[in-house]
C-alpha cells in the first residue's frame, strides 16, 4: 500500500513551475469524465466520480485541504445514492432511467442558502482552531456548497448548476494558491463544463415541456 500511495504522490510532470503529482492526472481524468457524463445526464457519471473522489482524498489530504478531504468521502456516499437514484428513476415516469429534471422550490432555496452559511461558518471555525489549515474559510465553503450541489444534482434540481458555477469561481484560486495546477486548470474547465451542463439541461426541460417548440415547430 505505501508502494502504491508513493508512486501516487509522485511527480508526474511540471506545470507553471510546479510538480504535478500522479494522483493528480487521474484526479484531472476522472474529474472531467463525471462533469461531462453529468452534463449529459449519463448514469455512469457517479462510479467515475466516486473513482475521481479517492483520487482527490488522497491528492487534498497531502495539500492540507482538510476539509476538502473530507468532502470527497463525503462525495463518494452520496454518490451511492445518486446512482441508485438516477437509474432508478421516478416513480412517476413511464420508463426507467427518466429521472425528470425540475426547479428548486422557494423553501428549498431559502433552506439551501441558510445551511451553506451557517456550515461555512461553523466549519471554517473547525478548521481553524482544530488543524493547521491556512485557508479555512474558502475551504469551508467549497465544502458546504458542494453538499449542497450534490444533493441537487442527485435530485436533479435545474439549479444546482448555479452552486458548481460558484463553487468553481473559488477552488480556482484556491487550487492556485497551494500548488494545485492542474487541478485549478481542471476546475476553469468544470466551470465551462457547468454552463454547457445548464444549457443543455435547460434544453432537455424545454423539449420535455414544449417538443413542438424545442424542435423549431410552431404548433396548428
Amino acid at each position: 500500500m505505501n508502494a502504491v500511495l508513493d508512486w501516487m504522490n509522485s511527480p508526474a510532470a511540471t506545470l507553471l513551475g510546479a510538480p504535478v503529482s500522479w494522483i493528480e492526472v487521474i484526479g484531472f481524468v476522472t474529474g472531467a469524465a463525471c462533469v461531462y457524463g453529468v452534463a449529459r445526464q449519463k448514469a455512469w457519471n457517479w462510479p467515475v466520480g466516486i473513482i475521481n473522489n479517492i483520487a482527490f482524498m488522497v491528492l487534498f489530504f497531502g495539500a492540507g485541504l482538510y476539509g476538502e478531504t473530507l468532502l470527497q468521502a463525503v462525495f463518494a456516499a452520496v454518490a451511492v445514492y445518486g446512482w441508485y437514484n438516477w437509474v432508478r428513476g421516478a416513480r412517476d415516469t413511464e420508463q426507467k432511467s427518466d429521472l425528470p429534471i425540475r426547479d428548486a422550490s422557494r423553501n428549498e432555496v431559502v433552506a439551501g442558502i441558510a445551511a451553506v452559511v451557517l456550515a461555512t461558518v461553523g466549519i471554517a471555525m473547525i478548521l481553524t482552531h482544530g488543524t493547521d489549515s491556512e485557508v479555512p474559510w474558502p475551504d469551508a465553503f467549497v465544502l458546504a456548497a458542494s453538499l449542497l450541489a450534490t444533493y441537487g444534482q442527485a435530485r436533479k434540481i435545474f439549479q444546482h448548476w448555479y452552486v458548481w458555477i460558484a463553487i468553481d469561481l473559488v477552488s480556482v484560486p484556491l487550487y492556485f494558491s497551494r500548488g494545485l495546477n492542474l487541478t485549478a486548470i481542471l476546475y476553469i474547465g468544470f466551470t465551462a463544463l457547468c454552463v454547457y451542463g445548464l444549457i443543455d439541461w435547460k434544453r432537455t426541460r424545454t423539449a420535455a415541456v414544449h417538443p413542438a417548440a424545442a424542435a423549431g415547430k410552431i404548433p396548428a
